[in-house]
């Protein structure tokens, strides 16, 4: 079976938040596959490359010394964040606020870290800040706004959502995992320089075109990562912070070598490439009547019916909905206009 089976295609992928890798980074990734970032003191030099993944992380989220590492992706860096907020908390019963549209990796994080995740509805896709400061009490330890929902890509209120969290002593995390890498083109106000904003996640695996697994956990100071490190006494290092222990070198890699390519013409370039595509789609099938959601990032979501979306899936297309029910499609680096025309081609014919 192995020799025979081919990795999937990219050709009709459109509801994939992930990517063809910038070919520097699939060469990266290569030749550091077998090194482990989980043991710094023996591997000194992929260690070195992710304080450099890291540092341009830094960089794209507004952070002039940031701390953090690469994680296996979002939830991760996300179950992570949570962690910290929980462990640096004083309570006994700690809740964590968010948008409802926060990713499923919130409800994980939840169950597996013994929190209470308490959600707030949301008002044209972002969080309604009414709703949240209603559900913010003395035992929440983290309140999260996302930059870039993976349904809508939508930007909730991020200086706002800092600010409600500061009144009750809580954290401020960040979901920018998917948004991260469009968003420093844009006017939005979403990261550590817009707010206080103390944690964040962002990949480089989706938009930032580095090899799975490549995701990214920030944090403003040192300190809060202290809230993770477990002793490591068979290891050179003293201690680890990281959820998964030994991690491949490839996502360290990868990361460092698509951002040094693109960042940040490149990713300038692939935004407004991306938004534009967004733009044209939203533009065709709002002139075929259906009722379009957005594009506010790269992401267009609108409400085409199940029996089309199963066709277009038997015809090759691979497209998902949102929990309302509209098909969305995500403009990734892959996605080319030339795509989006026999896309809508095969629309027609159905």
């Amino acid at each position: 079976m192995l020799q025979r089976a081919e990795p999937q295609e990219f050709e009709r992928v459109l509801s994939s938040m992930c990517t063809v890798p910038h070919p520097a980074a699939r060469e990266a990734a290569e030749r550091f596959l077998a090194t482990n970032p989980g043991d710094p003191g023996t591997y000194e030099t992929v260690a070195d490359l992710e304080r450099e993944a890291v540092d341009y992380l830094g960089e794209v989220t507004g952070l002039s010394d940031p701390a953090g590492y690469v994680s296996s992706g979002g939830t991760e860096a996300n179950i992570q964040a949570i962690r910290i907020a929980r462990n640096r908390a004083d309570t006994d019963d700690p809740n964590v606020v968010a948008p409802v549209h926060a990713h499923f990796s919130f409800t994980k994080a939840a169950d597996v870290l013994g929190v209470e995740l308490r959600t707030a509805p949301a008002t044209d896709y972002r969080a309604n800040m009414e709703a949240m400061a209603e559900l913010v009490d003395e035992d929440t330890v983290c309140v999260v706004g996302v930059a870039g929902s993976t349904e809508y890509g939508y930007v909730d209120p991020i200086p706002a959502i800092a600010d409600l969290a500061e009144t009750v002593d809580a954290l401020c995390h960040v979901d920018a995992a998917w948004g991260g890498f469009y968003l420093p083109f844009t006017e939005h106000d979403w990261h550590f320089g817009h707010a206080d904003v103390d944690t964040m996640t962002i990949d480089p695996h989706k938009v930032g075109q580095a090899a799975v697994p490549a995701g990214g956990l920030l944090a403003r100071d040192r300190s809060l990562l202290d809230a993770l490190a477990v002793e490591t006494p068979y290891l050179e290092s003293t201690d680890q912070l990281t959820l998964t222990g030994t991690r491949s070198g490839a996502g360290v890699a990868s990361a460092v070598a698509a951002m040094e390519s693109l960042w940040p013409t490149g990713y300038r370039q692939q935004y407004e490439t991306s938004m534009a595509n967004a733009n044209w789609l939203a533009d065709q099938l709002s002139a075929r009547g259906h009722d379009v959601v957005g594009p506010e990032l790269p992401l267009v979501a609108a409400d085409l019916s199940v029996p089309m979306t199963d066709e277009l899936r038997e015809r090759g297309w691979r497209v998902s909905k949102t929990g309302a029910g509209e098909m969305r499609v995500v403009c990734m680096p892959h996605v080319t206009r030339s795509m989006l025309r026999s896309f809508v081609a095969d629309l027609d014919w159905y």
